[in-house]
């Protein structure tokens, strides 16, 4: 597993145990079994950045605290310049870039998602509280939603309620970026 992912799931781990909740207590909020919620606090398991997102939604405190370890503090506006946001490499299919470190109390989360290609792509569902916005920057995509395959191409966008199970894969044999929103 990565380190990354030892470092977030320590953070997760501190922020639980200072909000006194059990290991019992927060998976259950989080509406997964708490063998794979401790997965994920350990470290050997690849944390989904719709998950970090709801965490930091259960605890009351921006993403970018879970992230990168440093409260936001902006509070009129955030600037990140060209590759300069918070790569976050959760799951081998997807590599998010995350576009707003800073900004306090933000009301959504904006990343840059990037779809690596795979030779016969098995879709890896995930599902979060809220809604979610895709606009397509570059290639092609396939968007599994609740009994649908929509295809996506350049400059086409989706908007859904991410609480049903979602999943993307490259098509054409080539990387496909988005922007997606989280709110």
């Amino acid at each position: 597993m990565h380190k990354y992912n030892d470092i977030i799931g320590k953070r997760i781990k501190e922020l639980r145990e200072l909000s006194d909740i059990s290991t019992e207590e927060l998976s259950s909020e989080l509406n997964m079994d708490e063998e794979t919620y401790i997965k994920y606090e350990k470290g050997e398991k690849d944390i989904p950045a719709s998950l970090i997102y709801e965490i930091a939604g259960v605890f009351n405190v921006d993403m970018g605290l879970l992230l990168n370890g440093e409260e936001s503090r902006m509070s009129i506006f955030d600037l990140t310049r060209s590759g300069e946001g918070v790569k976050v490499n959760r799951r081998s299919e997807y590599t998010y870039e995350n576009l707003c470190k800073k900004f306090i109390h933000k009301k959504a989360e904006m990343f840059i998602v990037t779809v690596n290609p795979k030779e016969n792509p098995t879709p890896s569902f995930n599902k979060h509280p809220g809604q979610e916005f895709n606009y397509i920057l570059q290639g092609s995509m396939k968007l599994f939603i609740h009994n649908n395959e929509i295809t996506l191409n350049e400059g086409d966008c989706v908007f859904f309620d991410s609480t049903h199970k979602h999943a993307m894969i490259a098509l054409n044999n080539e990387t496909a970026k988005f922007l997606a929103v989280l709110m």
